[in-house]
Protein backbone atom coordinates (compact mmCIF):
# COMPACT_ATOMS: atom_id res chain seq x y z
CA UNK A 1 0.00 0.00 0.00
CA UNK A 2 1.50 3.33 -1.09
CA UNK A 3 0.63 6.52 1.78
CA UNK A 4 1.02 10.07 0.40
CA UNK A 5 1.18 11.84 3.53
CA UNK A 6 0.34 15.62 4.04
CA UNK A 7 1.40 17.08 6.49
CA UNK A 8 3.41 20.57 7.90
CA UNK A 9 4.52 19.45 11.39
CA UNK A 10 7.43 17.10 11.54
CA UNK A 11 6.34 15.56 15.16
CA UNK A 12 3.41 15.00 13.48
CA UNK A 13 4.65 13.44 10.39
CA UNK A 14 7.14 11.45 12.54
CA UNK A 15 4.48 10.30 14.40
CA UNK A 16 2.37 8.82 11.94
CA UNK A 17 5.22 7.60 9.92
CA UNK A 18 6.28 5.04 13.51
CA UNK A 19 2.67 4.28 13.66
CA UNK A 20 2.45 2.77 10.35
CA UNK A 21 5.08 0.79 10.29
CA UNK A 22 4.59 -0.89 13.60
CA UNK A 23 0.86 -2.06 11.67
CA UNK A 24 2.63 -2.82 8.79
CA UNK A 25 5.99 -2.67 7.80
CA UNK A 26 5.12 -3.25 3.75
CA UNK A 27 3.17 0.15 3.82
CA UNK A 28 5.24 2.35 1.77
CA UNK A 29 5.15 6.11 2.30
CA UNK A 30 4.89 7.35 -1.44
CA UNK A 31 6.08 10.90 0.07
CA UNK A 32 5.00 13.85 3.01
CA UNK A 33 3.86 17.62 1.04
CA UNK A 34 3.92 19.79 3.30
CA UNK A 35 1.55 23.07 1.62
CA UNK A 36 -1.07 22.95 -0.71
CA UNK A 37 1.19 24.19 -3.21
CA UNK A 38 3.51 21.19 -2.60
CA UNK A 39 0.88 18.92 -2.60
CA UNK A 40 -0.96 19.67 -5.68
CA UNK A 41 2.66 19.62 -7.31
CA UNK A 42 3.23 16.13 -6.36
CA UNK A 43 -0.22 15.03 -6.98
CA UNK A 44 0.31 16.47 -10.56
CA UNK A 45 3.60 14.43 -11.41
CA UNK A 46 3.32 11.42 -9.56
CA UNK A 47 1.37 8.18 -9.56
CA UNK A 48 -1.63 7.80 -7.63
CA UNK A 49 -1.38 6.77 -3.60
CA UNK A 50 -3.51 4.38 -2.58
CA UNK A 51 -4.46 6.50 0.36
CA UNK A 52 -3.59 9.83 1.72
CA UNK A 53 -3.39 11.10 5.79
CA UNK A 54 -3.91 14.72 5.22
CA UNK A 55 -3.83 17.51 7.56
CA UNK A 56 -6.65 20.02 7.38
CA UNK A 57 -4.72 22.70 8.12
CA UNK A 58 -1.19 23.54 5.89
CA UNK A 59 1.34 25.91 6.14
CA UNK A 60 -0.63 28.22 3.24
CA UNK A 61 -4.22 27.71 4.01
CA UNK A 62 -6.65 25.08 4.14
CA UNK A 63 -5.75 21.83 2.78
CA UNK A 64 -9.80 22.08 1.23
CA UNK A 65 -8.21 24.24 -1.23
CA UNK A 66 -6.21 21.34 -3.23
CA UNK A 67 -9.54 20.37 -4.06
CA UNK A 68 -10.03 23.00 -6.14
CA UNK A 69 -6.98 22.83 -8.27
CA UNK A 70 -6.93 18.88 -8.61
CA UNK A 71 -9.80 16.24 -9.02
CA UNK A 72 -8.55 13.46 -6.54
CA UNK A 73 -9.37 9.44 -6.76
CA UNK A 74 -7.68 8.83 -3.84
CA UNK A 75 -9.15 8.31 -0.22
CA UNK A 76 -8.50 10.80 2.01
CA UNK A 77 -8.52 10.14 6.18
CA UNK A 78 -8.00 13.67 7.37
CA UNK A 79 -6.25 14.45 10.48
CA UNK A 80 -6.66 17.44 12.88
CA UNK A 81 -5.58 18.88 16.13
CA UNK A 82 -8.75 20.06 16.86
CA UNK A 83 -11.50 21.78 14.58
CA UNK A 84 -15.01 22.03 15.88
CA UNK A 85 -16.71 22.92 12.50
CA UNK A 86 -14.80 20.19 10.62
CA UNK A 87 -15.16 17.43 12.66
CA UNK A 88 -19.13 18.25 13.17
CA UNK A 89 -19.65 17.90 9.64
CA UNK A 90 -17.07 14.61 9.16
CA UNK A 91 -19.73 12.94 11.72
CA UNK A 92 -22.49 13.48 9.72
CA UNK A 93 -21.07 12.93 6.62
CA UNK A 94 -19.70 9.41 7.66
CA UNK A 95 -16.11 10.68 6.78
CA UNK A 96 -13.29 9.13 8.87
CA UNK A 97 -11.08 11.44 10.55
CA UNK A 98 -8.03 11.19 13.04
CA UNK A 99 -8.08 13.47 16.07
CA UNK A 100 -4.15 14.32 17.19
CA UNK A 101 -1.79 12.77 18.85
CA UNK A 102 -2.93 10.09 17.07
CA UNK A 103 -2.86 6.81 18.82
CA UNK A 104 -2.33 3.02 17.22
CA UNK A 105 -6.15 1.86 17.64
CA UNK A 106 -7.58 4.62 15.60
CA UNK A 107 -4.83 4.42 13.01
CA UNK A 108 -5.20 0.76 13.03
CA UNK A 109 -8.85 0.97 12.64
CA UNK A 110 -9.06 3.22 9.75
CA UNK A 111 -6.61 1.05 8.10
CA UNK A 112 -8.91 -1.80 8.49
CA UNK A 113 -11.78 -0.07 7.12
CA UNK A 114 -9.54 0.83 4.05
CA UNK A 115 -8.46 -2.37 3.38
CA UNK A 116 -12.39 -4.03 3.37
CA UNK A 117 -13.47 -1.09 0.81
CA UNK A 118 -14.58 -1.85 -2.85
CA UNK A 119 -14.12 0.45 -5.71
CA UNK A 120 -17.80 1.30 -5.23
CA UNK A 121 -17.18 2.04 -1.88
CA UNK A 122 -14.54 4.04 -2.55
CA UNK A 123 -15.75 6.14 -5.50
CA UNK A 124 -18.88 6.82 -3.07
CA UNK A 125 -16.42 7.97 -0.35
CA UNK A 126 -14.48 10.20 -2.68
CA UNK A 127 -18.11 12.15 -3.26
CA UNK A 128 -18.64 12.83 -0.07
CA UNK A 129 -15.48 14.18 0.21
CA UNK A 130 -15.55 16.65 -2.32
CA UNK A 131 -18.93 17.46 -0.90
CA UNK A 132 -17.32 17.97 2.40
CA UNK A 133 -14.74 20.00 0.68
CA UNK A 134 -16.94 23.03 -0.33
CA UNK A 135 -19.02 22.80 3.11
CA UNK A 136 -15.88 23.20 5.23
CA UNK A 137 -14.52 25.07 3.62
CA UNK A 138 -14.08 28.67 5.50
CA UNK A 139 -14.02 28.51 9.51
CA UNK A 140 -16.50 29.42 11.49
CA UNK A 141 -14.29 29.46 14.39
CA UNK A 142 -10.74 30.01 15.32
CA UNK A 143 -9.35 28.66 18.40
CA UNK A 144 -6.59 31.05 20.18
CA UNK A 145 -4.15 30.05 23.03
CA UNK A 146 -4.39 32.05 26.47
CA UNK A 147 -2.26 30.69 29.11
CA UNK A 148 -2.94 26.84 29.20
CA UNK A 149 -6.55 27.15 27.65
CA UNK A 150 -7.65 27.28 24.12
CA UNK A 151 -10.55 29.85 23.73
CA UNK A 152 -13.01 29.52 20.60
CA UNK A 153 -13.92 32.73 19.17
CA UNK A 154 -17.11 33.42 16.27
CA UNK A 155 -16.04 34.60 13.03
CA UNK A 156 -18.83 37.30 13.38
CA UNK A 157 -16.48 38.82 16.54
CA UNK A 158 -13.72 39.40 14.93
CA UNK A 159 -13.07 42.52 13.16
CA UNK A 160 -9.33 42.25 11.63
CA UNK A 161 -6.60 40.73 11.41
CA UNK A 162 -3.38 42.69 11.81
CA UNK A 163 0.34 41.96 11.07
CA UNK A 164 3.65 44.13 12.40
CA UNK A 165 7.14 42.82 12.69
CA UNK A 166 6.12 39.35 11.45
CA UNK A 167 3.75 38.96 14.86
CA UNK A 168 0.35 38.55 13.86
CA UNK A 169 -2.97 39.47 15.92
CA UNK A 170 -6.65 39.14 15.80
CA UNK A 171 -9.16 41.99 16.96
CA UNK A 172 -12.75 41.28 17.94
CA UNK A 173 -15.56 43.89 17.98
CA UNK A 174 -15.76 44.00 21.84
CA UNK A 175 -12.03 45.72 21.77
CA UNK A 176 -10.11 42.81 22.71
CA UNK A 177 -7.08 41.91 21.27
CA UNK A 178 -4.84 38.20 20.99
CA UNK A 179 -1.62 36.96 19.66
CA UNK A 180 -2.46 34.77 16.64
CA UNK A 181 0.44 32.33 15.55
CA UNK A 182 -0.39 32.45 11.80
CA UNK A 183 0.38 34.53 8.82
CA UNK A 184 -2.13 36.89 6.68
CA UNK A 185 -1.55 34.51 3.51
CA UNK A 186 -2.12 31.79 6.17
CA UNK A 187 -5.45 32.90 7.54
CA UNK A 188 -6.89 34.37 4.35
CA UNK A 189 -6.88 31.03 2.90
CA UNK A 190 -9.35 29.92 5.43
CA UNK A 191 -12.00 32.97 5.18
CA UNK A 192 -14.85 33.18 3.47
CA UNK A 193 -14.02 36.28 1.07
CA UNK A 194 -17.66 37.41 1.11
CA UNK A 195 -17.07 38.16 4.63
CA UNK A 196 -13.33 38.94 4.87
CA UNK A 197 -11.06 41.27 2.45
CA UNK A 198 -6.89 41.43 2.33
CA UNK A 199 -6.77 45.26 3.07
CA UNK A 200 -3.02 45.68 2.26
CA UNK A 201 0.23 44.18 3.54
CA UNK A 202 -1.08 44.45 7.38
CA UNK A 203 -4.66 43.98 7.57
CA UNK A 204 -7.22 41.80 6.50
CA UNK A 205 -10.93 42.87 7.77
CA UNK A 206 -14.48 41.91 8.02
CA UNK A 207 -17.07 43.63 6.27
CA UNK A 208 -19.27 44.30 9.27
CA UNK A 209 -16.84 46.28 11.29
CA UNK A 210 -16.26 49.29 8.30
CA UNK A 211 -17.78 52.26 9.96
CA UNK A 212 -16.65 55.28 7.40
CA UNK A 213 -14.85 55.01 3.70
CA UNK A 214 -12.90 58.18 3.16
CA UNK A 215 -11.78 59.00 -0.29
CA UNK A 216 -8.12 60.01 0.39
CA UNK A 217 -6.34 62.66 -2.00
CA UNK A 218 -4.27 60.35 -3.91
CA UNK A 219 -7.11 58.36 -4.11
CA UNK A 220 -7.02 55.62 -1.91
CA UNK A 221 -9.21 54.99 0.24
CA UNK A 222 -9.21 55.27 4.42
CA UNK A 223 -10.95 52.55 5.97
CA UNK A 224 -12.30 53.06 10.18
CA UNK A 225 -13.44 50.15 11.45
CA UNK A 226 -15.69 50.22 14.57
CA UNK A 227 -12.91 49.17 16.80
CA UNK A 228 -9.63 51.50 17.06
CA UNK A 229 -7.17 49.88 15.03
CA UNK A 230 -3.28 49.82 15.72
CA UNK A 231 -2.59 51.93 12.92
CA UNK A 232 -4.90 53.65 9.79
CA UNK A 233 -5.96 51.39 7.30
CA UNK A 234 -5.56 52.34 3.73
CA UNK A 235 -6.51 50.94 0.31
CA UNK A 236 -4.15 51.20 -2.07
CA UNK A 237 -5.89 53.25 -5.09
CA UNK A 238 -5.47 49.74 -7.66
CA UNK A 239 -7.95 47.87 -5.14
CA UNK A 240 -9.91 50.80 -4.52
CA UNK A 241 -13.03 49.51 -6.90
CA UNK A 242 -12.61 46.14 -5.93
CA UNK A 243 -13.08 46.85 -2.28
CA UNK A 244 -15.84 49.17 -2.65
CA UNK A 245 -17.61 46.13 -5.00
CA UNK A 246 -16.83 43.98 -1.93
CA UNK A 247 -18.47 46.29 0.52
CA UNK A 248 -22.06 45.90 -1.27
CA UNK A 249 -21.42 42.77 -1.93
CA UNK A 250 -21.53 42.92 -5.72
CA UNK A 251 -18.86 40.79 -6.46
Amino acid sequence: MRILIVEDETAAYENLTEILARLDPEIEIAGNTESVRQTVNWLQTNQNPDLIFMDIHLSDGSAFSIFDKVNLEVPIIFTTAYDEHAMDAFKVNCIDYLLKPIKVEEMKRAINKFRKWTRQDVLRYIAQVNQLAVAARYKDKVLIPVKDKLMPINMKEICCFYTSNKNTSLYLKNGSCYSYSKTLEQIEATLDPKEFIRANKQFIISRHSVKNITIWFDSRLLITLDIETPEKIYISKNKAAEFKAWIVNDI
